[in-house]
């Protein structure tokens, strides 16, 4: 199965992803923000990054734009997770490969992170 990376300062949102995720086999590594987020890419490379918008000491898109800058980590897929609209996130970030919408339905996790991992 996959590594996957989940970033969010919501202990409540990492914690319910990561047990769907682990129930599913993956190994999860969590951080809650952009810059233990980037640590914990240095120190094993995920297969997957689910990454939340809005973050303290560094948000989304800084950790996004961090990842995309470099040639070791650029292909990594990230999806970005948001209660605010996908345009307005847009707006502010690029390179991410989806788009989760909160509050998700477990549903989708299950087929974002199957389909993503099935191209990779």
């Amino acid at each position: 199965m996959a590594t996957v990376l989940i970033v969010d300062d919501e202990f409540g949102i990492a914690e319910l992803l990561d047990a769907v995720l682990s129930d599913d086999g993956h190994t999860v590594v969590t951080a809650a923000n952009g810059r233990q987020g980037l640590a914990r890419v240095a120190a094993g490379r995920p297969d997957l990054i689910f990454l939340d918008f809005m973050m303290p000491v560094m948000d989304g898109p800084a950790m996004l734009a961090a990842l995309t800058a470099d040639p070791e980590t650029r292909g990594i897929p990230v999806v970005l997770m948001s209660s605010m609209p996908e345009d307005t996130v847009r707006e502010r970030a690029a390179g991410h490969v989806a788009f989760l919408r909160k509050p998700f339905r477990l549903r989708q996790v299950h087929d974002l992170v199957a389909r993503l991992l099935k191209d990779s």
